[in-house]
């Protein structure tokens, strides 16, 4: 796949399209190979320098990436024998939210996620993750399961809010996302949310009412879009950027507003650099943080998750 580079990454890009020049032409004209390790060299420091003073702007544009990894890529890497349950049991299936039954490092977990698609076909069959009611119902079930049979549950939040179509107004999509936020606040077995790339909303929150909440370095979590943001404060979406510089949706902000618990390391220039090892630094994460909750009893879970909610935005 191409690389795909975000406007602030111009400079970067240009270095790397002279490096690739210089490697057809090492091929037909002689060496450059001096050339192009140092022209490499000056692209990494750039990007290192880059990525290390991102603000909350440029941040948002990294988590909505079109190459940062997705539920899918998480659920390939880090989870096997997974079984995938469709289904609300009242409407349908909706592809934005997927999950099933796996085994998390050998522990038997329940996983979900938001799935926004790689490509356009996919990303129409998952509705760029943007969740109907029956993704939340499904959401419910799957975690009234865990419940029944004992299993931690982990949720990957990636969406940039629920779906806000008439069908899904017509369908109870508020009492949906409320009912998915409640039965994850009450959930008598582990639960641990991810924050992988956009944390949008109600959306997002429905599937991260959680024991712990972690976010990786560059994702953003957030009430409302920062176009949404915008429209509402000026009536001009096109003032995104300073709705995102106001808002506080970034990671240390929120960790210091205990709204997460944890901030995940990426790769230099971001987890569309080096989708591997941003995935692998998020289960090693995740498995830290359930080796903890797992001994905690159901009465110890539920109230451990009810002071971390009660503690947002107290002093």
């Amino acid at each position: 796949m191409a690389a795909h580079y975000l406007e602030f990454e111009k400079p970067i890009a240009d270095l790397e399209a002279k490096i690739e020049e210089l490697g057809l032409l090492s091929a037909t004209s002689g060496s450059f190979e001096t050339e192009i390790e140092g022209l490499k060299k000056k692209a990494d420091q750039l990007r290192k320098k880059t990525y290390a003073d991102l603000d909350p702007w440029k941040k948002t544009q990294v988590a909505r990436h079109p190459q940062r990894p997705h539920f899918i890529d998480y659920l390939g890497a880090l989870f096997t024998d997974y079984v995938e349950l469709r289904g609300d049991r009242q409407f349908g299936d909706d592809q934005a939210i997927l999950g099933g039954l796996a085994r998390f490092r050998g522990q038997a977990v329940v996983v979900m996620g938001h799935e926004k698609g790689h490509d356009t076909a996919t990303r129409l069959t998952h509705n760029f993750g943007m969740a109907r009611p029956e993704g939340y119902r499904k959401a419910v079930r799957l975690m009234d399961m865990a419940e029944r049979f004992g299993l931690p549950v982990l949720t990957f939040v990636d969406t940039a809010g629920a779906y806000p179509g008439l069908g899904a107004e017509e369908r109870g999509q508020a009492e949906a996302i409320a009912r998915s936020t409640e039965r994850g606040l009450i959930l008598g077995t582990p639960m641990i949310a991810t924050v992988t790339g956009e944390g949008g909303s109600g959306g997002a929150i429905a599937l991260a009412a959680a024991n712990r909440v972690l976010m990786l370095e560059h994702s953003i979590y957030s009430v409302i879009s920062p176009e949404g943001a915008a429209g509402i404060l000026w009536r001009d979406g096109a003032r995104a950027k300073d709705a995102a510089m106001a808002m506080k949706i970034t990671g240390p902000d929120l960790l210091a507003m205990k709204i997460v618990d944890r901030i995940i390391p990426e790769p230099v220039g971001g987890a569309h650099a080096d989708p591997q090892a941003a995935i692998q630094a998020v289960g090693d994460a995740v498995w830290e943080e359930l080796q903890k909750l797992t001994p905690l009893t159901p009465a110890k879970l539920r109230r451990q998750r009810s002071d971390r909610f009660y503690a947002i935005g107290r002093g």
